[in-house]
């Protein structure tokens, strides 16, 4: 006869990933992220590609510029392209920067060596001398010699970085503990991505209050919660309480004028 413990105050493990939180099935045992999540990710990582390239044309960073032979103020300079969140994310710090990243983070856990931010080790530096000839090599007096992100283009990283973290996915999801993060990061990149290429924009948040809800001890949450008009809900990212709802949105509205009626009357 087996005499087990009780376990009552056992957790099943639950996804990483942060709006997720699914319970995980048996047969996902040992990983940090269920699958939906996963072949979610999988499926962001392969659209990112086809929607990088699509921001990084002309016509999409110059939709919406004045057209040649217009009015103009007098001055000979070109206007400055309308579309900056196209630069946002096809410049330094946009796509590949961080797809970089991600990259980087996983490498070092990994133990493999982080590659330098320059397609070949061999063409560095690169150089241009007084004549206008570009070498490479070690420069001379005279020679005008560029940084890093001068001699890397995100047309070729971003393919790069996708394919690094496509095949290494799998690793990830049972093996890295910060691997929910990451693919909200992802998540995150790839609505960017979706929202820029359609040409969306997108409402303002607005400040809505504190959170009235409570932890387990009673004392209250006070977290900033924000609101905006292309969404009904409410979710506070401190505590994780929500409200989605007509009726909620009424509860939400007295438990915080209740709240400012207890610290009223503490002040007076």
């Amino acid at each position: 006869m087996h005499d087990n413990p009780a376990q009552d105050d056992y957790q099943w493990p639950v996804c990483v990933t942060p709006r997720c939180g699914r319970q995980l099935w048996v047969a996902e045992a040992g990983r940090y992220v269920c699958r939906p999540c996963e072949d979610l990710t999988n499926k962001h990582l392969a659209e990112l590609g086809p929607l990088f390239r699509r921001l990084n044309e002309t016509a999409t960073l110059m939709r919406g510029a004045r057209r040649p032979g217009g009015a103009t103020s007098g001055s000979r300079t070109p206007p400055i392209p309308p579309r900056l969140e196209v630069l946002a994310l096809t410049a330094n710090g946009g796509v590949a920067t961080r797809l970089q990243a991600i990259e980087d983070s996983w490498r070092q856990a990994l133990g493999w060596e982080t590659p330098v931010a320059v397609e070949e080790r061999t063409t560095f530096p690169v150089t241009r001398d007084t004549a206008g000839r570009t070498q490479v090599g070690r420069p001379v007096k005279g020679d005008r010699v560029y940084p890093h992100w001068r001699t890397q283009t995100a047309a070729k990283s971003v393919p790069a970085h996708l394919t690094f973290l496509t095949n290494n996915l799998p690793w990830a999801v049972s093996s890295y503990e910060s691997i929910g993060q990451d693919i909200d990061d992802l998540r995150r990149l790839h609505a960017e991505c979706v929202a820029v290429a359609a040409n969306e924009h997108r409402p303002g948040r607005v400040s809505i209050g504190r959170c009235p809800a409570r932890y387990n001890d009673g004392t209250l949450c006070r977290a900033d919660l924000t609101a905006t008009a292309s969404s009904h809900r409410v979710h506070c990212g401190a505590c994780g309480a929500r409200w989605e709802t007509l009726n909620e949105w009424r509860q939400l509205r007295s438990a915080q004028e209740a709240v400012l009626s207890t610290d009223a009357g503490v002040a007076a």
